[in-house]
């Protein structure tokens, strides 16, 4: 029978896969095995040492880490105890972090390095009811701190005192139960924190596994952040029921080079690391000249036309049979070695993913599975199966789960997947759920074979190419406070990053010139004059301060007139029609992000 708690699954596959490379990091330029036997070890260590520390069934604990080995364990020891794990995204800032922690009630903190011990310390300065901060990395020592490794060690000790107390406090965790609060920005901007149960996330680590085939051979190189939903359930919680060995990247900037090394079988991204890999592909081909450059054109269209046959249920003719064969093996085999050479499929899931670089990824033999959902639904809602994919679709719902579409086009579900509700927001909570069904904010349709397109956003949340969620909201309101800037639009929904389109209060910013002496024949001369660049620079640099780096506003364009209600910009409430700006102004907005990739390149 399927484990039905988080716990569950994890000490399900410790006794039934024994794996030997249950975990691998990479430590002092090699790559260290961890056995299932000894990840149990110290989980179980960790747990009565937290117990002594305080931690009760119930109870909250921050974690404040990038992606490494410590991250589960931590997950792991919490969820045993029948405790509940509050994930922090390590990219916020101070305040961000506060807010989450005094309204989470945590009690105890976890974070990874010195850097985030200090972000942590100076968000509970002050009155709060965080009792214990601990320290993956060695930091010194302050007051109410605890190292890492000495915590694991004194558990070593209570377990040699206490055996068998850890098997007996995870066999009291039910499906239930909550395991976790996950705190997902709102279209005011706060967070609200979705209270998932080890049932929600267990549910969607069997129904997922009905559609994905799981292999106790393979290898998931882990780098999105664990603090998401999306790879805590896939790449943490399914991985490890399956008994897949689990690698963690270096770093984001270090998953090339890891996949050589680790040379993973399967590994879950977001539509933004695709979209690199492509473009990093298609660069280098371009860069090739004569014979190179024509057999990588070649073996991307024979690669294209079997990957179009096959979305299409179509069989190839037996001469571009052959030449698929012969362009896998001449080009698409010498693209999959930069990742490994090993890849059996990837899943993609944050955002949706463009089908052009869907068919590039079949077209050089890595599947890619698209899927859909959000934090309050475990997450996954809508997953394509293998071999009957749909690029533009996200696949029918998963088993056991239901979707359908409201009488204004928002897409519902109902389902075990589904979370209890926001925590202290009973008001967001029956917004959310009527009737039994989450309403996610999406719009969107079902074909006849019951696959999902989505279509539009009701919600003007933005969801970037990484998966990040921004309110655009309250970034515009404190652009509009400068005397400078009489409307904001804050654009970057399924794009790498955040710009911004500014219509300038054009009196004051006329006056200012006269003022400075700055010379300008017309209103347009003046908006790309450089001190007036700079004016609205130094606005933009002073908000992106208070941000986490996926928040913060990269490049920003004047427009050079008033939004209007006549032009059907605005709302008869003169709200900004974002989708509606998002057309009028493409070229403007496609300058801009190509201006900023020429600055990140």
């Amino acid at each position: 029978m399927a484990a039905d708690t988080l716990i569950g699954i994890f000490l399900d596959t410790v006794s039934s896969h024994r794996n030997p490379q249950q975990f691998m990091r990479k430590t002092a330029q090699r790559w260290e095995s961890i056995p299932a036997e000894r990840a149990l070890s110290d989980v179980e260590s960790l747990a009565l040492a937290l117990r002594e520390l305080g931690v009760n069934r119930g109870d909250k604990v921050a974690l404040l880490a990038e992606n490494r080995y410590e991250w589960p364990l931590v997950d792991l020891a919490v969820v045993g105890l029948g405790a509940v794990t509050v994930p922090i995204y390590p990219t916020l800032t101070s305040a961000q972090v506060r807010f989450v922690v005094e309204n989470s009630e945590a009690r105890i903190a976890v974070v990874s390095s010195a850097a985030q011990l200090d972000k942590m310390l100076e968000a509970v300065a002050g009155p709060s009811q965080i009792q214990a901060v601990v320290c993956m990395d060695p930091a010194p020592a302050r007051p109410g701190t605890h190292a890492f490794d000495a915590l694991v060690e004194r558990g070593r000790a209570l377990s040699r005192e206490q055996p068998g107390a850890f098997r007996d406090a995870a066999r009291a965790v039910r499906a239930d139960d909550l395991a976790t609060i996950i705190y997902t920005s709102g279209t005011t901007g706060e967070p609200k924190g979705a209270l998932l149960t080890h049932g929600n996330i267990t549910s969607n680590v069997w129904a997922c596994r009905q559609v994905v085939e799981l292999l106790s051979t393979d290898r998931c190189l882990s780098f999105l952040p664990l603090c998401h939903i999306f790879e805590r359930m896939a790449g943490l919680y399914a991985m490890l029921s399956a008994g897949v060995s689990i690698a963690y990247a270096e770093s984001l900037d270090a998953v090339a080079a890891n996949a050589v090394e680790v040379r993973p079988t399967v590994l879950c991204g977001v539509p933004r690391f695709y979209e690199k890999v492509y473009a990093r592909v298609m660069e280098g081909g371009r860069a090739a000249h004569g014979l190179r450059r024509a057999l990588f054109n070649w073996g991307l269209g024979a690669g294209a036309k079997r990957a179009r046959a096959g979305f299409e249920r179509l069989a190839l003719t037996p001469l571009d049979a052959v030449q698929a064969w012969l362009a896998d093996r001449l080009v698409a085999a010498k693209i999959r070695a930069r990742v490994g050479g090993r890849l059996r499929f990837c899943i993609s899931g944050g955002a949706p993913l463009a089908p052009k670089v869907m068919e590039f990824f079949f077209a050089i033999g890595i599947p890619v599975i698209e899927g859909y959902g959000l934090t309050e639904t475990s997450p996954v809602i809508c997953l394509n199966r293998p071999g009957r994919e749909k690029p533009g679709s996200v696949g029918p719902p998963i088993p056991g789960v239901e979707a359908r579409i409201g009488e204004d086009g928002e897409i519902l579900t109902r389902g075990p997947h589904v979370m209890r509700g926001y925590y202290k927001n009973e008001a967001a909570t029956r917004a959310a759920l009527r009737e039994g069904w989450f309403r996610t904010g999406d719009v969107g349709h079902l074909d006849g074979d019951g696959c999902l397109f989505i279509t539009d956003r009701l919600k003007d949340l933005l969801v970037t190419a990484g998966g990040k969620k921004v309110a655009p909201q309250p970034l515009e309101a404190r652009l509009k406070t400068s005397k400078w800037v009489s409307e904001a639009v804050l654009l970057g929904d399924r794009r790498p990053c955040v710009v911004a389109l500014l219509v300038p209060n054009l009196a004051s910013l006329e006056a200012e010139a006269r003022a400075r002496g700055w010379t300008f024949a017309r209103p347009a001369e003046l908006l790309q004059h450089p001190e007036a660049r700079k004016l609205f620079q130094s606005l933009i640099d002073g908000i992106n301060i208070d941000l986490a780096k996926f928040e913060q506003i990269k490049q920003f364009a004047l427009l050079e007139r008033e939004l209007s209600l006549e032009a059907g910009e605005l709302t008869p409430t003169l709200k900004v029609k974002r989708r509606v700006i998002m057309e009028k102004y493409a070229p403007i907005i496609e300058r801009l992000y190509a201006s900023h990739a020429g600055a990140a390149a």
